[in-house]
């Protein structure tokens, strides 16, 4: 099957290159401000200006149900999506306080949820929860495009209506295993290497999940041939959703903050389906969960944070938000040493 995705284009060399020459006159010694630094240039390539616009932050969670549940493998019963949808909504969950915080808009798009539609929640249900990939393969081609299209379209219209910043999150009890099975899927790792506690699994309860996480790659592994596959056979609807978001933010000139393991995972997807995609993420934070570090590895990720999180709900998104507002307005608002009347640095006598 051929997918529909939109052009991409390139990060702009020309207006990276124009940041750093900005920012090397700025009233600090070169360099001085580290990753900022780096973070502000990548902020004008993505962009395609110098300098930057970082004001406007849109949050996206991404919410749906798992069929993989059935075979235990979370602490918490498929329920606890739908409450806490309820949650986001009244404005009592981490992500809530956060996007306060750092002064985000924050949008939960409901997926694929088991459960009737949520008041305050964007009703994009494809359907209620995905397969048992254990047995089956989780989305047919037709649901896991049309939730890459929901991605797609909603990142298209945070671009239209002039957000400068999206970030990404989820919420989808069992999640973490499906993440940890299309990352096996997707490169050489084994259910060992990837498959975590997620929400709190005891030692006896991770063995399980990682032996129904192995089992399930196996049988899959004998028919998938590309990553959209991988996506349908062991994917969520929520994680297609997350990787249409990068791509359509991407094709915007948008930049993307990828929060955790889940939406890692979801990065590693949409670069395999559209490798230009690759240039618009900026990855929050290293999280907790064990399979994290192999994701980020694969994508040569370095993470802004390391916190010792592993909500999700994006987060480790939110608050690397305020660090990618800091660089544009070090890059916006400081002086040079000429608007400032400081004296540069002097140059070594060549002779």
């Amino acid at each position: 099957m051929e997918l529909k995705l939109p052009e991409i284009p390139e990060p702009s060399r020309q207006h990276r290159l124009a940041a750093q020459e900005q920012l090397d006159r700025k009233t600090k010694p070169i360099g001085s401000l580290g990753r900022l630094e780096e973070l502000a240039a990548q902020l004008c390539a993505i962009q395609h200006k110098v300098p930057p616009d970082t004001a406007r932050k849109r949050i996206l969670v991404f919410a749906a149900d798992h069929g993989i549940t059935e075979e235990k493998v979370s602490a918490y019963p498929r329920e606890v999506t739908a409450q806490m949808l309820a949650n986001f909504a009244a404005g009592g969950a981490a992500i809530n306080v956060l996007a306060r915080l750092v002064g985000a808009e924050l949008i939960v798009v409901d997926v694929g949820v088991a459960a009737e539609p949520v008041d305050g929640v964007k009703n994009c249900k494809v359907r209620w929860g995905t397969r048992n990939f254990a047995h089956e393969p989780a989305m047919t081609v037709e649901e896991a495009q049309q939730a890459l299209d929901i991605g797609i379209e909603l990142a298209f219209e945070a671009a239209k209506e002039g957000v400068d910043v999206l970030c990404l999150g989820e919420m989808g009890i069992g999640n973490t295993a499906a993440a940890a099975a299309l990352l096996c899927l997707l490169s050489d790792a084994a259910a060992e290497q990837v498959v975590g506690r997620g929400t709190g699994l005891t030692d006896a309860q991770l063995q399980h999940k990682r032996d129904v996480v192995a089992q399930a790659v196996a049988r899959h592994r004998e028919w998938v041939k590309t990553p959209f596959e991988a996506l349908c056979a062991v994917g969520g609807l929520e994680i297609a959703a997350l990787a249409g978001s990068m791509i359509g933010a991407a094709a915007g000139k948008m930049p993307v903050l990828v929060d955790g393991f889940i939406v890692t995972v979801a990065a590693l997807v949409a670069v395999k389906l559209a490798p230009k995609t690759r240039g618009a993420l900026i990855f929050a934070h290293r999280s907790e969960e064990l399979g994290h570090r192999y994701a980020l590895e694969l994508l040569e990720a370095k993470p802004l944070l390391d916190l010792g999180m592993r909500l999700g709900e994006g987060s480790g998104a939110a608050l690397a938000s305020l660090f990618v507002e800091a660089a544009g307005r070090i890059l916006r608002e400081m002086a040079t040493f000429a608007q400032a009347g400081v004296s540069e640095r002097e140059e070594e006598d060549a002779t």
